[in-house]
């Protein structure tokens, strides 16, 4: 597991399987820079409002060149769904086997009412165009979290 990343390490060069059953690898996305974030599941409270807000500010994004990407393990199928129903503007992809979520160290034991698993820890990072990593979120919390990025993605595009 990776999950000693830091700001200036080049991010790992993992497959993302994409919501229309595709897949495309970090490599393939360089030359723009991305926000790949990670979420627990599709459809519930807090990871809904986070696709949301990703899906308002796309625009804002798109004016500073910098592509979203939200990852959880959900199937592509689940994705499609997920994002119809939301109107979700962002790009979605599926970790079936933890892969992607190991390399970037969100993969984590976490525990609900003294019971431990196995789950997404919440996190996000914004990759330059050279595929660099330019800044982390870690723990994060969902209100004002998509401005945040937004904010550091304007710094990121003015070099």
């Amino acid at each position: 597991m990776t999950s000693d990343l830091q700001s200036g390490d080049r991010a790992p060069d993992v497959v993302l399987a994409t919501s229309d059953g595709g897949t495309l690898t970090l490599a393939q996305l360089r030359g723009r820079p991305l926000v790949l974030y990670f979420y627990p599941k599709d459809d519930t409270p807090g990871c809904t409002t986070e696709a949301k807000d990703f899906s308002a500010l796309k625009a804002a994004f798109d004016m500073v060149g910098v592509d979203i990407i939200g990852v959880s393990k959900n199937s592509a199928a689940q994705h499609a769904k997920f994002a119809a129903k939301h109107d979700l503007t962002i790009g979605l992809a599926s970790d079936a086997d933890d892969g992607v979520c190991a390399a970037f160290g969100t993969w984590v034991e976490k525990s609900l009412y003294g019971r431990k698993y196995m789950g997404i820890d919440r996190a996000t990072f914004l990759i330059d165009a050279e595929g660099r990593i330019a800044r982390i979120w870690r723990k994060v919390k969902v209100p004002g979290h998509a401005q945040q990025v937004l904010e550091a993605a304007e710094t990121l595009a003015r070099g």
